[in-house]
């Protein structure tokens, strides 16, 4: 099994661009398990871990209602954003400058077979994370993500996440606001779930700006622990 993962912080990249080469290294994971299952070739497959910023973007999932989206297209153009159907999970997500969006491309037959617990692994991630920060972040039954203040009236997601897999190979991943504009997050009904309310990490510690490579380099931490992984920045 091989363990490494590749990181790369891809900085501000439009959102098609970056589904785009997403989609080409996970057709080159797919094709290495493909070849050894034919031929028996005995080939590594490679894990990735993609960082990125988008400009600013709403995304609808596969089992999303594009009535969640409360803007047309003029109202959008207005507001300098794009929008895109998507192959993921989930339903609406908004992505913009001041999110830490991570993408990891992995193989899980090099670490562990089971969705359920790839998707909790990613939200423990994140509130390991967060748990730096002095912020006790959960999850929330039902809902996939990570959430502050959870069974109170005050509960606010903090983390967004969608995901798709085959043939036990994933992309997509996590939106985490750490110094977003959540009044983008108005103009939609965030994941389809009407009445909760969307926060950033920088509101939260009453910061002007939260250090985004700060947190990036957490986030590697944490997930190197959990999936036990070798990370190589390239």
């Amino acid at each position: 099994m091989n363990k490494k993962v590749q990181v790369q912080d891809l900085g501000l990249k439009d959102y098609k661009e970056t589904w785009d080469y997403q989609e080409q290294l996970f057709k080159s994971i797919l094709d290495t398990k493909i070849k050894n299952r034919r031929e028996a070739a005995g080939l590594e497959t490679d894990n990735h871990f993609l960082f990125v910023e988008h400009p600013h973007v709403y995304t609808l999932g596969k089992s999303g209602d594009i009535s969640n989206l409360l803007v047309d297209e003029a109202q959008l153009k207005a507001k300098h954003a794009k929008f895109y159907k998507v192959n993921r999970g989930g339903d609406i997500t908004y992505h913009g400058p001041g999110q830490v969006v991570g993408y990891p491309i992995l193989d899980l037959d090099n670490f562990f077979t089971d969705i359920h617990k790839y998707l909790r692994f990613l939200e423990e991630v994140i509130i390991r994370t967060l748990a730096e920060y002095d912020l006790i972040a959960e999850r929330s039954k039902g809902e996939t993500g990570v959430w502050l203040d959870v069974g109170t009236p005050f509960a606010r997601k903090i983390c967004a996440m969608g995901v798709r897999a085959s043939r036990w190979v994933t992309m997509h991943g996590f939106a985490l606001n750490v110094n977003a504009d959540l009044g983008y997050f108005d103009l939609m009904i965030p994941c389809g779930i009407k009445g909760k309310a969307v926060t950033s990490l920088n509101v939260e510690l009453g910061l002007e700006k939260v250090d985004e490579t700060e947190v990036k380099q957490k986030l590697i931490k944490h997930f190197s622990e959990l999936f036990e992984a070798d990370v190589v920045n390239i």
